[in-house]
């Protein structure tokens, strides 16, 4: 009996971009095109179209339509991907005309989503977007899932199933989003360790393919997955990096950023995001070689704005400096520092700057609190590292490490101070 190795086929893609002038579709159909090569598919063929709003029936228009589906079968293509979010009557009109299957950019993103992710969290949250973009779209699914009708043999029971798959996927999302406040309250309390121990982080966003991965392991050795795929990291992962100044901080990867990411994406991806947002140091990393360097690191710092993390250091990390041809950006970036995360061009200078942005330093005190002001007590423990403890006569003695904000309520209380140690 002869032996065939089967080799899976790759899937070839057309894909539709429909231009409303809402957005720069050039640069949005190259990302759809990158995007599609993560998930593994041929981006073969792509198609645009100039129209003032999209067509309720099938987004382009009638004659676009037409040629979308000649084309599929002209070239025997497997899939046909769209550069917007589509309505399920839309891709139920285009698949009867094409005959295979349509996605959107939406679906598209949480399919690269569920192959990259690897933790709980990760899966948890990557179940939960895909969730809440299928409920609104199983109404769409009404004239499949029943025949209802005016006569004996058009009645079904799809529409009693229509409610049972609804009833079935909210009880699954109100799950997962129980199961995340579990993960999201642990992590909670990782953060709220390390800040009581003193540990520094120092988080690395930016678009996603701009290198942070590889900018993590030339760090740290941490060994993290650095393709050049989009979406490649999606689950953060923390490493101890050591400072030239002997410091230890606490390096965090995270999740890429993606122009026009959906909304529920993004609010199923928050918790994640807010790890970055809520580091002590934050590199706005990017590929300084990509024509949209600027615009990426200037949206990057909105959303860093919008998470609430204004007040904090943001260093610009113009990354694949040694493939940059056109050496301007540096100079309209200001405090931006070149490297190269794969040859290791410009480290020691981005280490120096996160170096001159690290936080107040803390310094261990000796303090002999009264009883009456046993709520700083409970303050240097929540905020503060406390070393040791002691009820004694006249109060509470602590030794505790602070930093100087945390010092300045507590100072009349010192004990080293008083005899002049300090």
């Amino acid at each position: 009996m002869a032996l065939y190795e089967t080799e899976e086929k790759q899937e070839r893609a057309l894909l539709v971009c429909l231009d409303t002038g809402e957005y720069d579709a050039e640069s949005s159909l190259a990302e759809l095109s990158e995007l599609v090569k993560s998930a593994g598919a041929d981006p073969a063929f792509t198609l645009a179209q100039k129209r003032p709003a999209p067509d309720t029936a099938t987004c382009v228009g009638s004659g676009m339509a037409q040629e979308v589906a000649e084309l599929c079968r002209k070239e025997e293509l497997d899939l046909v991907i769209f550069d917007r979010e589509l309505s399920p009557t839309q891709i139920r009109n285009l698949e009867k005309l094409c005959s295979i299957r349509v996605i959107d950019r939406t679906m598209l993103i949480l399919d690269i989503f569920a192959l990259r992710a690897q933790s709980r969290e990760g899966k948890l949250q990557v179940e939960l977007a895909q969730l809440k973009y299928l409920l609104p779209r199983l109404t769409g699914q009404g004239t499949a899932l029943s025949r209802l009708g005016a006569g004996i043999g058009t009645r079904g029971p799809g529409e009693t199933k229509l409610e049972t798959d609804r009833r079935h996927i909210r009880r699954r999302i109100n799950s997962l989003r129980e199961q995340l406040k579990g993960v999201e309250a642990a992590r909670s309390e990782i953060n709220r360790r390390r800040k009581k121990d003193g540990t520094i982080t120092v988080a690395l966003v930016g678009y996603t393919n701009a290198g942070k991965s590889t900018l993590m392991n030339q760090l740290t050795q941490a060994g993290v997955l650095a393709e050049d795929k989009l979406f490649a990291t999606l689950d953060p992962t923390a490493r101890a990096l050591k400072l030239p100044c002997g410091k230890t901080v606490m390096l965090i990867d995270t999740v890429g950023l993606l122009r026009r990411l959906p909304h529920h994406l993004v609010e199923a991806f928050k918790s994640t995001l807010e790890q970055a947002a809520t580091a002590d140091i934050i590199l706005n990393v990017c590929d300084a070689s990509s024509e949209e360097a600027g615009e990426h690191l200037a949206v990057t710092n909105e959303l860093l704005q919008e998470l609430g993390s204004a007040d904090r250091p943001v260093i610009p990390v113009l990354n694949k400096w040694d493939a940059v041809e056109d050496r301007t950006l540096a100079v309209r970036v200001q405090g931006a520092v070149r490297i190269s995360a794969l040859t290791g061009e410009g480290v020691e200078e981005l280490l120096k700057a996160v170096e001159e942005n690290l936080p107040q330093k803390t310094f261990e005190v000796e303090l002999l609190l009264p009883f009456a002001k046993s709520g700083l007590a409970a303050r240097l423990r929540e905020e503060g590292a406390v070393l040791s403890e002691e009820y004694v006569e006249e109060g509470l003695r602590i030794t505790a490490r602070v930093d100087e904000r945390l010092y300045a309520p507590v100072q009349e209380f010192d004990q080293r101070e008083k005899s002049g140690v300090l």
